[in-house]
């Protein structure tokens, strides 16, 4: 019995090439893989007993020369601008 051939998926583009391994697959709502990568930085961080410390030189940069920098930084980033002001979502 002939074996057949694997089949091919469509992409949206209407491409029927693969998408290359090294590109970044879409996850859809939301990034799992990046989520699961910044929960294990932070489970890192937290074991690593440096969060004191952390925050102890955090609150000196606040209240050192570059607060009001961070303040500003701090402000725009809850306004969703990224460092050059723009909208993450205005490409």
């Amino acid at each position: 019995m002939p074996k057949s051939k694997p089949k091919r998926r469509s992409l949206a583009s209407g491409s029927r090439r693969a998408p290359a391994r090294t590109r970044q697959m879409n996850e859809g709502e939301g990034n799992r893989t990046a989520a699961r990568n910044y929960d294990r930085a932070v489970a890192e961080t937290v074991k690593s007993g440096t969060v004191p410390e952390k925050a102890r030189a955090a609150a000196r940069a606040l209240d050192g020369a570059e607060g009001d920098e961070l303040r500003r930084a701090e402000a725009q980033a809850k306004r969703g601008k990224t460092a050059s002001g723009q909208s993450p979502l205005s490409k």
